[in-house]
């Protein structure tokens, strides 16, 4: 789903650009108010966690890429708010370091993958899943490891697969969309297509055919297989 320089146009980009910022912006004040310091480190630790998985992509017709992004499983673990910090700074380092996705579109791919298709996600997953009331002292902070290993159950794990197969999925609508409509708002004299060339009826289906069938069953699975090792040996990790 990372799209590279040259396939989007200045509106396209530029707009998605200052909504990331927006965003950004949000999720840092949400960050100081309600993460605690000690899982601060947390966010390193999932923004590595979503550059590895990420890393392992295939070209997808069209000019994009399929993968993982495991950012709903991230969200589980440390809220959605961190999450979106997290894979944003993954998306970045990836644009940056390795051209993996452009830096003009940083705020494209961020707003696909770490924004639109995790709260999406996320919000399924909460519709699911259920409220989980958080520890508040130190006595119930010691005791919430046994506590979350017999709340997060099944109706947990069905709602971290359904969200996290729609949360990439959505991300991959955004890319399809973003990309389609480009040939609709950006031609030249002679008619052809100053950036992406290919139409919303090449790029919804050739995009979303390959994240229906593929990745998001991977992103489905992945998610479902660390949640439950965590259930098992670190349960406390678990704060969504």
């Amino acid at each position: 789903m990372h799209i590279p320089d040259g396939y989007l146009g200045p509106v396209t980009y530029g707009g998605l650009w200052a909504a990331m910022v927006s965003v950004w912006f949000y999720a840092s004040r949400k960050i100081r108010t309600s993460l605690r310091i000690a899982e601060i480190p947390m966010i390193a630790l999932s923004a590595a966690f979503s550059f590895v998985i990420m890393m392992f992509n295939i070209p997808v017709p069209g000019g994009t890429t399929g993968h993982a992004t495991g950012a709903i499983l991230i969200a589980i673990l440390i809220g959605p708010w961190p999450a979106v910090i997290a894979v944003s700074i993954a998306l970045v380092i990836q644009a940056l370091m390795f051209g993996d996705g452009g830096i003009t579109a940083i705020g494209a791919n961020c707003f696909n993958m770490a924004f639109g298709g995790m709260v999406s996600g996320y919000g399924l997953y909460r519709l699911i899943a259920g409220k989980r009331r958080e520890a508040q002292g130190s006595e119930e902070i010691q005791n919430s490891k046994f506590k979350i290993q017999n709340s997060f159950g099944a109706r947990n794990i069905t709602g971290a697969a359904i969200g996290a197969y729609a949360g990439i999925n959505i991300a991959a609508l955004l890319t399809a969309l973003e990309l389609g409509i480009q040939p609709l708002m950006h031609t030249g004299i002679d008619g052809r297509p100053l950036y992406s060339p290919f139409p919303l009826t090449v790029t919804v289906p050739v995009i979303m055919i390959g994240h229906a069938v593929f990745f998001g069953v991977l992103e489905a699975i992945v998610t479902v297989l660390v949640l439950v090792y965590l259930k098992k040996s670190h349960p406390e990790l678990i704060r969504g």
